[in-house]
């Protein structure tokens, strides 16, 4: 999670955005540009903000101007934030150094990985695995990604699939040629990570399905299928995204549900998740609300938050009942519970409400005009969370909804009666 010091990245590394495609970044505005002037003081913060990075502040690689000038309004004269603010993204692929260099060159400010929250980031509250040997999915430095979680004995697709070649065999291309000796060395799998969505789709779930049919020995004859099957943590949940195209892209939830649905057909049987992290779960919202609070001590301001806004999402975290329903249904482990998280109970922080704020530049696009009144409540026909996630239908919508993310700011300013200027 990066609560120490950090790597620089690379000049390559910077460049690259959530899918890795490389961008030409906006000119850094002056410092103190949209703060109050100089000299006048300003009441310390009661709030803060949660921002999604997707269909928010960006478009794939092109910055949302929207999000340039939401950004102006929350530096103040000294160049600083004047309200604490955290980003959480469902984005798995990338360190986090390097997602915070990103946002540092998009939105003209200093962006430190303290304040960027990645799908996988509460991955380090599950010390229970950091020991086993686990089996991790997804694309770009997953097994860095691990390693820097605590996991310490990771495997990737890529080490199943070279010890054994004859269980990848879609891609006719990819066949090995002749017999490959037996592979008797390779270590028992005793988990899945799955990071996010993969390039290969139809190799990840071949070779996933056989760690599961296995009993984690994937180059073993089936005898009889193991159930329950071994612990599966996936992080990012988010059927769809939003980046240059007119539609949205598939997202890790989209390889999910064929994962879970081929696991069903093949055993008769539900497939299981250990945890299902990222947005919109409840330990992802309760670490971004910690990491506010650190804002909070490390500036010195005097003033507690009592208000959360998040802007990007649909209810957000600001219903402690689903929150816990949720927990139930995935199997969440409490990071209060004892050797389980450096944080502990430090991680649950008071608030009095959290509030959402939907944006139409992302997946969501409002049909017709925004809304007048922004307090007008817009329900989503479709559900698109996961299956496990059995939210009562009032929680899918937003308790605001304007057209982009410099609107919401203005919104939450006027609420709070704070200074635009």
């Amino acid at each position: 999670m990066g609560l120490g010091s950090l790597r620089s990245a690379s000049t390559a590394a910077v460049r690259r955005w959530r899918r890795g495609v490389p961008w030409a970044p906006p000119p850094r505005p002056r410092r103190g540009l949209g703060g109050v002037a100089p000299g006048v003081s300003e009441s310390p913060p009661t709030f803060g903000f949660l921002f999604d990075i997707d269909g928010v502040l960006v478009r794939g690689r092109y910055v949302i101007p929207a999000a340039q000038k939401a950004f102006r309004k929350l530096i103040g004269s000294n160049g600083q934030l004047r309200v604490p603010v955290v980003f959480v993204t469902n984005a798995g692929n990338c360190l986090q150094h390097v997602k915070a260099q990103e946002l540092s060159d998009a939105l003209g400010l200093e962006v430190s990985p303290e304040q960027v929250i990645l799908s996988h980031s509460p991955l380090r509250l599950f010390r229970q695995f950091h020991e086993k040997c686990m089996l991790v999915s997804g694309q770009g430095p997953v097994e860095e990604n691990a390693r820097n979680m605590g996991f310490r004995n990771v495997v990737t697709i890529q080490d199943v699939r070279k010890a054994f070649p004859l269980l990848d065999m879609v891609d006719q291309s990819r066949r090995p040629k002749e017999l490959p000796p037996l592979t008797t060395d390779f270590p028992t799998i005793e988990g899945i990570i799955l990071f996010g969505e993969p390039v290969r789709w139809e190799t990840s779930l071949q070779l996933i399905i056989d760690v599961l049919l296995s009993n984690g020995n994937p180059g073993a004859e089936l005898a009889a299928v193991p159930y329950p099957h071994i612990p599966i943590l996936a992080c990012n949940m988010d059927l769809l995204w939003m980046a240059e195209a007119k539609m949205p892209r598939f997202g890790h939830g989209t390889f999910l549900v064929c994962l879970e649905n081929i696991y069903k057909k093949v055993t008769g049987r539900e497939l299981k998740y250990e945890a299902l992290i990222g947005k919109p779960s409840i330990v992802t919202y309760q670490y971004a609300e910690y990491l506010i609070k650190q804002q909070v001590e490390r500036r010195g301001w005097p003033s507690s938050i009592c208000r959360l806004y998040a802007v990007g999402y649909i209810k957000a975290a600001g219903q402690a009942h689903a929150q816990a329903e949720v927990k139930r249904s995935v199997g969440m482990a409490d990071p209060r519970s004892e050797g389980h998280s450096e944080l502990g109970k430090d991680l649950y922080v008071s608030l009095e409400s959290c509030k959402s704020i939907l944006v139409c530049t992302g997946v969501y696009s409002h049909h017709g005009d925004v809304p007048t009144d922004p307090h007008e409540s817009v329900t989503e026909t479709v559900f698109h969370g996961h299956r496990d996630f059995h939210f009562d239908p009032s929680l899918v919508e937003a308790s605001y909804v304007v057209e982009d993310v410099n609107e919401a700011v203005e919104l939450v300013f006027k609420k709070e009666n704070w200074s635009q200027e």
